[in-house]
């Protein structure tokens, strides 16, 4: 058995399909690439496949992780063309190589966000900066076990944040990432929407790195 890890793009449409249907969708694709994936033993077999931190509904991202395992070795080179070959639009796979990282080492991502601020790019700015720097940012994360109350203060850090004209506020974080604590960047944004009244539906969201401790997870 060969472990590969899998780096593909999700852009368009397709950010709206769910968890559950990219995975139905990869395991057609891979069928369907003819690469010799390996299935689990047993009484009932599956291919395995596994994501890193899988996107939220209506996320882009230009850094998605996908492990499989093959029955014999090949090119990375060959495993990409064939993978890409049998990809949807919206869906772009880029890189093939052996997992040099556990998906427990994941311990953030960055997200580029943009915000539609009608007529208020500048002040939009200014609160959000200020927003960022208060002491605490108390909100409330659903669990496995519920509702828990959550400071984002020391699990997001604003990176930039810049007006796109007098109507787009465009701003990068980072978010606290893995299985310990996995910090959705819609809690921020949504807390500064409900404090200034603006509205989260207008927010888009793209992750366009995966980082282990301040390195690339690859």
């Amino acid at each position: 058995m060969i472990d590969i890890r899998i780096f593909y793009k999700k852009r368009g449409r397709i950010k709206y399909i769910s968890h559950l249907d990219m995975n139905r969708l990869m395991q057609r694709a891979l069928k369907r690439s003819g690469l010799p994936v390996w299935y689990t033993q047993g009484f009932n077999p599956h291919m395995y496949l596994t994501f890193a931190l899988p996107l939220s509904l209506g996320f882009e991202s230009d850094y998605e992780i996908m492990d499989i395992r093959l029955t014999e070795e090949l090119p990375m080179e060959e495993v990409v063309a064939r993978l890409d070959a049998q990809m949807p639009p919206g869906l772009t796979v880029f890189k093939a190589a052996p997992p040099e990282m556990d998906v427990k080492e994941i311990t953030d991502c960055i997200y580029e966000i943009t915000a539609e601020v009608p007529g208020g790019a500048k002040k939009a700015k200014e609160q959000l900066e200020a927003l960022m720097a208060e002491p605490t940012l108390m909100v409330e994360k659903k669990t496995k076990r519920g509702v828990a109350t959550v400071d984002l203060r020391p699990n997001v850090e604003l990176l930039r944040c810049a007006p796109q004209g007098e109507d787009i506020l465009a701003l990068r974080l980072r978010c606290t990432s893995g299985s310990t604590l996995n910090i959705n960047p819609t809690l921020p944004i949504n807390l500064f929407c409900a404090r200034y009244g603006y509205e989260p539906e207008g927010v888009s969201y793209l992750r366009v790195q995966v980082l282990a401790g301040g390195r690339e997870f690859c």
